[in-house]
């Protein structure tokens, strides 16, 4: 059972950022923030060790909030995934701690040469 219930979520109307509003607090997530954080296992991997480094993603936008059950959303990104179930635990813990978290993405992309653009599109001329 989840020990946070969050009494309102709000997609902002450019779909760049989600509110969350809980009881105690109302956590503002950037959609790239929450992107980089998905829950799936295309993210965090099947175990130990498997995480991966989500890169290019400044300008997803958050396409769908769609409820699971009472405990949960999952967010259809522009970039088509939608793969990840993001429980009121884990968007509390996100909004909670999204300023270290946030801090610790960015070194790790620093680390791995990443960044958070996306890749350059070819220009084809003819």
């Amino acid at each position: 059972m989840a020990n946070h219930w969050p009494e309102e979520l709000r997609l902002s109307r450019d779909k760049t950022t989600l509110t969350v509003t809980f009881p105690d607090a109302a956590f503002p997530l950037s959609a790239e923030y929450l992107r980089v954080s998905s829950p799936s296992a295309e993210v965090r991997g099947h175990g130990p060790g498997q995480a991966i480094t989500v890169a290019g993603k400044r300008d997803v936008a958050i396409l769908a909030v769609e409820p699971i059950g009472r405990y949960a959303v999952k967010l259809v990104f522009d970039d088509m995934h939608a793969s990840g179930i993001y429980t009121w635990d884990y968007l509390h813990e996100l909004g909670k701690d999204a300023a270290a978290r946030w801090q610790a993405y960015l070194a790790e992309l620093g680390a791995k040469g990443l960044s958070r653009d996306p890749p350059a599109r070819a220009v084809h001329r003819q």
